[in-house]
């Protein structure tokens, strides 16, 4: 018997309607399934959520399955579904910073606005402006030291976009000497290898937190096969660390000319910059540079594409944030094989983070000695401290690599708040664990931090007073790491609830909660799960008189 053949997909219908805007709103742009993420920004930013009925359209528009668009739509904290007969959204919302230096700055307080209809108000994870904090962000506008007035006027007069201040743009880094050197790489003037033994002699490590050698990771993709790709990691999401928007919004090129260099001596052929969408000020400065860049290039440039992140700490991790730069969920990869050797659309990639290519051209310029020469109690190099917390001068602060946290505050950060004296602090952001006081004197700096049971990652540092306690900085933390967890795997998405609730009681049941912490160490998949226990292991190490 003939099959009867169905008049139309099976499955949701497509409402003509909806697919018409949707053609409209994405125009000529390539239909490509890694386009995926970016194609909903466009119909989330235009309609305020993601509406069913065009994510059908967008789902035919694109050829792919609608379940396809639906896991990556409802996996980014910064998407929000709405089905049919759902009510939407408030036009305006207001996201208040309730991370751990937000938290200690009284951000708990400013939840409690109430604007009425039109506009909601909800917690949000860590976006990155801690030395200002409490921080809440209008729509887009971030409002650093907030307060329940500063919010208000913002809410009152429609102030919902980011404000981007002065930079050194394009002109002026070129009347500097910018690109000179990019250019004499292609004239021939330096060799790939010479410039490549310049960054091995500096010791400049990886400074996103693994603190892989810099030139050691060119040379080992430079001898993968081609095609090579490169991706440059700026989804600076760790609690406490905001180095990379800091050095973005002065001086954008500095980072641009590195990161060219460092493909050029990979042999990399593309480029993809993942920017957070935290940072709406940073994406407006890379669009106008780029733009500038590539109409009056100083010499040939590879293709550079900047996509936009769409709210998850995970793919801060390398390889969640190559499956979100591919359109997809950010789900860790299981490894091997590593990024270097089959990455981004299965290229052997160079994966690096903002800031270790922002000090490609200075290291190159004055010299690898000029870099190691720099250090303190044996240490070599220079490092950027994202400081917050109960200091004076919050900020980041580019000291020599091995100062102490003693001797950060005192010479950097103006000392401590008045009426504060130190209790505790966090080397290495929300997964580096917390110290006490009496720790206060141990060289920050890779390597030197894990006898001690905490390491410094990307060099963020919250400090916390005598008016603190370090069991419910923990706390927050560990809610941090249960919300942003991808939910891959078992130990890391069950292991953080169950120690959320451990941690919520005034007496914590330690036996329990350190074989829980050993479990998710030892089986979660990636670094999110297998850090999560380090700050509830510090405080039971360090200030068990807290929590017994």
């Amino acid at each position: 018997m003939k099959r009867k053949t169905r008049p139309i997909p099976k499955g949701r219908a497509v409402d003509a309607k909806a697919l018409e805007e949707v053609r409209a709103l994405l125009g000529d742009a390539p239909r490509r399934r890694d386009l995926l993420i970016e194609h909903l920004h466009k119909l989330n930013d235009k309609f305020g959520h993601l509406p069913a009925t065009h994510l059908a359209a967008l789902a035919q528009d694109m050829r792919l399955a609608l379940a396809e668009v639906y896991e990556v739509a409802t996996f980014y904290h910064h998407f929000e579904v709405v089905k049919e007969g759902e009510a939407p959204p408030p036009a305006l919302t207001v996201r208040v910073c309730d991370s751990i230096a937000c938290e200690l700055a009284g951000a708990r307080e400013l939840l409690k606005l109430d604007f009425g209809a039109g506009v909601r108000v909800i917690p949000a994870p860590c976006v990155g402006r801690c030395e200002v904090a409490p921080c809440v962000v209008v729509g887009q506008n971030p409002i650093g030291n907030a307060t329940t007035q500063s919010v208000r006027a913002a809410v009152q007069t429609k102030e919902d976009r980011c404000a981007v201040a002065p930079y050194i743009g394009y002109a002026d880094y070129r009347k500097d000497g910018g690109y000179g050197l990019l250019a004499d790489c292609l004239d021939g003037k330096h060799t790939r290898d010479a410039l490549t033994k310049a960054m091995e002699d500096s010791g400049l490590r990886g400074l996103g937190g693994a603190g892989f050698p810099a030139g050691r990771k060119w040379r080992l993709v430079a001898a993968e096969p081609e095609p090579r790709v490169m991706a440059v990691n700026i989804d600076e999401g760790e609690p406490g660390t905001f180095k990379d928007r800091w050095y973005l919004e002065r001086d954008p090129h500095r980072f641009l000319e590195g990161m060219l260099i460092a493909a050029w001596c990979a042999g990399v052929g593309e480029i993809w910059i993942y920017l957070r969408d935290e940072y709406a000020g940073c994406r407006e400065i890379l669009e106008k540079e780029l733009a500038l860049l590539k109409a009056d290039a100083p010499c040939a440039l590879p293709p550079m594409h900047l996509r936009r992140g769409a709210g998850a700490y995970i793919c801060g991790e390398e390889s969640a944030m190559i499956e979100s730069i591919e359109g997809k969920r950010g789900m860790p990869r299981l490894r091997p094989p590593y990024v270097a050797q089959v990455g981004l659309f299965g290229r052997p990639t160079l994966e690096h983070n903002m800031e270790t290519v922002y000090w490609v051209r200075e290291i190159i310029e004055k010299g690898a000695p000029w870099f190691a020469s720099h250090g303190r109690h044996g240490r070599k190099g220079l490092r950027s401290f994202s400081v917050s917390g109960r200091v004076k001068n919050p900020g980041v602060h580019l000291a020599p690599a091995g100062i102490t946290l003693r001797e950060l505050v005192d010479e950097y950060c103006g000392g401590m708040l008045d009426g504060h004296e130190l209790y505790a602090y966090l080397p290495g952001g929300a997964s580096g664990g917390i110290l006490p006081a009496s720790k206060a004197d141990i060289p920050l700096d890779f390597d030197t931090l894990q006898p001690h049971g905490c390491f410094i990652g990307s060099a963020a540092v919250v400090v916390l007073s005598q008016h603190d306690r370090a069991a419910p900085a923990a706390l927050n933390l560990m809610r941090f790491f249960h919300d942003e967890s991808c939910g891959k795997c078992t130990p890391c998405r069950v292991g953080t609830a169950k120690a959320v609730t451990l941690m919520k009681e005034p007496r914590w049941n330690q036996p329990l909660l350190q074989e829980l912490s050993q479990a998710m160490m030892d089986a979660s998949i990636c670094g999110l799960g297998q850090a999560a226990p380090n700050p509830a292991l510090s405080v039971m190490k360090y200030f068990p008189h807290e929590v017994q």
